[in-house]
């Protein structure tokens, strides 16, 4: 379905929880947050009806997202109900990986097609600093055992966040060098929580593009450097896999996003950088149901913003990264 402004929309993101096993610098503060009690994440079920309702709109792309999705003890299993809806062609996630050499392919065989990982860096101290109660052994094992079960083309999502892991752009692009990973680099975005750090740590596409061919040399683009999804693509001379550049802040994809997402607590967010969320939990525990949920998503699709205000220095402050879903 088209937006008012011409974009189809149809690509769903499903938060399963704001929590999460790590305390990332730009993400959740060590303490003081209120996650949201258990009876108020939507269930399995809820979340299967609200994938139907959305693919009868033309949502036909879901990604699980949170907090850390594997931390819900029934991911599988939504897994499993997500992945017989009729409709969904692509079924992903993006999670931190601790959890993947346990599930990997229990989360494979129930139908997850493709994981996006997340690691801020390669090097054990950098690792720890950035991503706080990190472990990149733990990393590493997540991103194995994704391979293995065959959740592939394996995508490593990194945040560079200047005095915390800027050495670590080279070293995760010279990854590429040798897999056939595409490692995607995603700017700083302001939101609730340590907007400090998101504010006066930024930095741009360009600047960790400019480290990397300083390094390694020129990065060729992949498409004419048009858009993937939100990335902009490029290669190494004689790399095994690529390079993307999400940049929300610098260069934003506002007039090409595809995209809504549901928080963990059931309100759907037309933009991730503006505000306004309509509640999807609240129609489904009021006896709502499929055609009010099917209206529910027609009403946001018209309702999405035309796009974010960065520029003019506004942003969303009424949730954290990790209560919005990554």
């Amino acid at each position: 379905m088209k937006d008012s402004f011409g974009r189809e929309i149809n690509y769903l993101r499903l938060s399963l929880t704001d929590r999460c096993n790590l305390r990332c610098v730009y993400c959740m503060p060590m303490q003081g947050l209120t996650f949201v009690p258990g009876s108020e994440l939507l269930t399995a079920e809820e979340l299967e009806k609200v994938v139907h309702a959305a693919v009868e709109v033309g949502f036909n792309k879901v990604r699980l997202t949170g907090g850390e999705p594997t931390l819900r003890q029934d991911v599988v299993d939504i897994v499993r109900r997500l992945a017989r809806i009729e409709g969904v062609d692509q079924l992903v996630m993006t999670t931190n990986g601790y959890r993947l050499p346990y599930i990997a392919q229990d989360l494979a065989a129930a139908g997850l097609k493709r994981v996006n990982i997340h690691v801020d860096s390669l090097n054990k101290e950098g690792l720890a600093k950035i991503m706080r109660l990190g472990s990149f052994d733990k990393a590493w094992a997540g991103i194995e055992a994704a391979e293995k079960a065959g959740l592939t083309p394996i995508k490593l999502n990194a945040v560079i966040t200047r005095g915390y892991n800027d050495s670590a752009a080279v070293e995760l692009a010279r990854l590429t060098l040798e897999k056939s990973w595409q490692i995607r680099f995603i700017e700083l975005m302001p939101f609730a929580g340590p907007t400090e750090i998101q504010l006066e740590n930024y930095v741009s596409s360009d600047e960790v593009k400019s480290w990397i061919e300083a390094e390694l040399g020129p990065l060729f683009p992949i498409n004419d450097g048009k858009l993937d999804g939100e990335a902009r693509v490029y290669r190494l001379a004689g790399s095994l896999g690529t390079i993307g550049f999400i940049s929300p802040v610098s260069n934003p994809y506002c007039d090409d996003c595809n995209r809504m997402r549901l928080t963990a607590d059931g309100r759907l967010r037309m933009c991730l950088l503006t505000e306004g969320e309509l509640d999807f939990r609240e129609t489904l525990r009021s006896g709502g149901n499929h055609r009010d949920l099917v209206a529910l998503f027609k009403r946001a699709i018209q309702a999405k913003p035309v796009g974010h205000s960065l520029r003019s220095g506004l942003f969303a402050e009424n949730r954290t990264m990790s209560q919005i879903g990554g």
